[in-house]
């Protein structure tokens, strides 16, 4: 097994290849130090390999053991055989497994060696020098490989640049996967900091950061802001009297509801405990102000507003308390807005002809 870390690559090198030219020693060594994809590396190595083995085509293969197949994933032609990129054929009846299982790794008569290969065939495959690509826990990747329609002798240098490609390729296939599985999840970590995790909505913190986002974009198009500040009444009375699992389903439901009316280009989250904040663009329809906000609370209402299957308790919602104001973001900051909308909210729970919720 090769092994390599970065620039100390090129140690390997050096230990391993003495008898390798300048050109390829800098190559390489220029490849190790530069930050790519495996994509770039593996297309390099591949041309390298191509000089060092006189062969007419290199190419890197991955082995799906699960679906049995071999997938060709980058080739080298420089002459006329042509091995396709993005090939997919049976593992048990390649030219690699073959080789794998009889431990031959090297043949310069594959027709008399493998008669039964008919990709060998086809491609008129004389030549065929491979070796496993295992990733550095053991698991097995694929295949790296060489080949050549005429008769190719295999020297030490070639098979050793073989092997250390190999091992170099599956070092850096598994500094990639490291990366994107870090990357996935840093990507989940800052998605479950910005996500409300009883109802699944944007959180107090994602509220904030995406209401300076639409009031940015309101003063550019010269909009106003619509806030609606939804306080949900008796909530603690539904805490207190059936318990918080009831109280969690009420809050999740609540969410459910206001995911579903709320439009995808709409501000809509739960600031904390029983307050929902949702905010949009003031446009479309003309009216007049007043209609326009007692429009937008009526369909908030509704979405609230009704039957509720918790569990063992079925009960009828009337309705939250609701602060709807419309906001000229030239005018008025974001903190000044949920102010607001927060106070017209508390108007609107001070009204004496609230009902409360009634269990079935």
């Amino acid at each position: 097994m090769f092994y390599y870390a970065g620039n100390t690559g090129l140690i390997s090198i050096l230990e391993y290849l003495p008898l390798m030219s300048d050109m390829i020693l800098a190559r390489v060594s220029q490849s190790l130090a530069t930050e790519q994809s495996v994509e770039s590396l593996v297309r390099q190595l591949l041309e390298m390999l191509e000089v060092v083995t006189e062969m007419e085509s290199t190419y890197l293969t991955k082995v799906d053991l699960d679906a049995r197949l071999q997938h060709i994933l980058y080739a080298r032609n420089s002459k006329q055989m042509q091995i396709p990129e993005g090939l997919s054929v049976p593992w048990d009846e390649t030219l690699c497994k073959r080789a794998i299982d009889a431990n031959c790794l090297y043949s310069d008569n594959v027709p008399a060696r493998w008669p039964e290969c008919t990709a060998a065939r086809a491609l008129e495959i004389t030549t065929f020098l491979s070796t496993p690509v295992h990733l550095p826990d053991g698991t097995f990747y694929g295949t790296l490989c060489a080949t050549s329609r005429q008769q190719q002798p295999l020297s030490e240098r070639g098979e050793q640049v073989l092997h250390l490609f190999a091992g170099l390729i599956a070092q850096s296939i598994q500094k990639e996967s490291l990366v994107a599985q870090l990357r996935e999840a840093n990507a989940a970590l800052i998605a479950h900091s910005y996500t409300d995790v009883l109802t699944g909505l944007p959180n107090r913190r994602a509220i904030f950061e995406n209401i300076e986002t639409l009031f940015s974009l309101a003063r550019h198009l010269r909009h106003k802001i619509i806030v609606a500040y939804i306080d949900l009444d008796d909530f603690k009375l539904i805490n207190d009297r059936f318990g918080h699992e009831v109280g969690d389903q009420f809050l999740i439901q609540i969410g459910q509801r206001l995911r579903r009316g709320c439009s995808e280009n709409d501000i809509l989250g739960r600031l904390g405990g029983d307050e929902f904040l949702v905010a949009s663009l003031s446009g479309g329809v003309e009216m007049s102000p007043c209609v326009r906000l007692q429009s937008v609370k009526n369909h908030l209402q509704q979405l609230i507003c009704g039957d509720y299957d918790l569990g063992d308790i079925c009960l009828y919602y009337p309705g939250a308390s609701l602060g709807v104001v419309e906001i000229d973001p030239l005018e008025t900051d974001v903190n000044c807005a949920l102010h607001l909308a927060d106070s017209a909210m508390y108007q609107d729970k001070k009204r004496q002809d609230k009902t409360a919720f009634v269990v079935h």
